[in-house]
């Protein structure tokens, strides 16, 4: 397992991240905790999470599997989603983010989030107001680094903006979807974060499964997230991705690779990216990933799997200027 420096913050991370979505969840404690150790095993110190994966359970899970040997690695989690019935208890606001954050570091029984990501982007608060909570977030030690996840472009810009006329801290990390199935990052929020040295954890690497080799046009999915979670269904229902499954499951087939190795691998190698965030269900759907880091993706084999989906145009829309 290699290791980089996470944007411009001088942390070192692990070049796979593990994502704990499924902890709590589809992955109950024991199967969490062979997860986690394998993780370990492998080499992984970088360990995402969120108060509203299984509604706190995750964090709590993570909190237990991560003691004695807290300091040794780097653990992130977000807020905005609500965690209550309570009608605030939600949101960007500085009422949430500062009793939400509390909650967390209890779930996870640690003094500090060494990321917090603001999980969605709030259309009401200002967002000079959700960075000035943040930013005392930081004063007090209980958060290191600040992170944007599911931020457009413009998004990210203005909190950088903000930050700097303010002289608070920024946005250092983003956390985007990316994948063969989905690659708009590519057109204007990786060429910002490579500006401004952001470090890049990406997440979905495998599209929900998507390109797990499971599926394809004649094998459309008749359970799982794809079709029972309505967001997943509307992000992958598309018929051209599962033309594009079709083609990376060929592809691996045909490399002796197992198709998420390919994925994961494909996603890790571009240059803005920090590292893909990988998770799974069980040890048995989760070691694909972590043999993503033995795979040599030259750049012919980047470009190979590349053209096997669908490039997004430029920002400016000028597809001549595309190369």
């Amino acid at each position: 397992m290699k290791f980089k420096q996470l944007g411009r913050t001088g942390v070192q991370v692990s070049e796979l991240c593990f994502g704990t979505m499924s902890f709590g969840g589809d992955a109950d404690a024991a199967t969490s905790s062979e997860m986690f150790t394998a993780c370990r095993d492998a080499g992984i110190n970088f360990f995402d999470c969120a108060d509203g994966y299984s509604k706190g359970a995750a964090e709590t899970i993570l909190g237990k599997l991560m003691k004695g040997s807290r300091d040794e690695l780097v653990i992130t989690s977000k807020c905005f989603n609500s965690m209550a019935d309570d009608i605030n208890a939600g949101g960007g606001n500085r009422r949430h983010i500062l009793r939400a954050v509390e909650a967390s570091l209890t779930r996870l029984g640690t003094d500090r989030l060494d990321v917090l990501f603001m999980h969605r982007w709030d259309k009401v608060v200002p967002l000079e107001e959700t960075l000035r909570t943040l930013e005392k977030l930081v004063a007090d030690g209980k958060v290191m680094y600040l992170g944007a996840s599911n931020y457009a472009a413009w998004q990210i810009a203005k909190g950088l903006g903000i930050s700097e006329n303010n002289g608070w801290p920024r946005f250092d990390v983003i956390q985007p979807m990316y994948s063969l199935v989905k690659r708009q990052v590519e057109s204007e929020i990786l060429p910002l974060a490579e500006a401004e040295d952001l470090g890049v954890i990406t997440y979905s690497p495998v599209g929900g499964g998507l390109l797990s080799g499971k599926y394809g046009v004649d094998k459309r999915p008749d359970g799982g997230r794809i079709m029972s979670n309505k967001e997943y269904t509307a992000r992958y229902g598309e018929d051209w991705v599962f033309e594009v499954a079709d083609a990376v499951t060929a592809f691996a087939k045909d490399k002796g690779i197992h198709p998420v190795t390919l994925a994961v691998a494909w996603a890790a190698a571009n240059p803005a990216v920090t590292c893909p965030i990988i998770g799974g269900r069980s040890l048995e759907q989760l070691q694909p990933s972590l043999d993503s880091v033995d795979i040599d993706m030259t750049p012919e084999l980047h470009a190979a799997i590349a053209a096997l989906s669908r490039t997004p145009p430029p920002a400016t829309d000028r597809l001549e200027e595309q190369t």
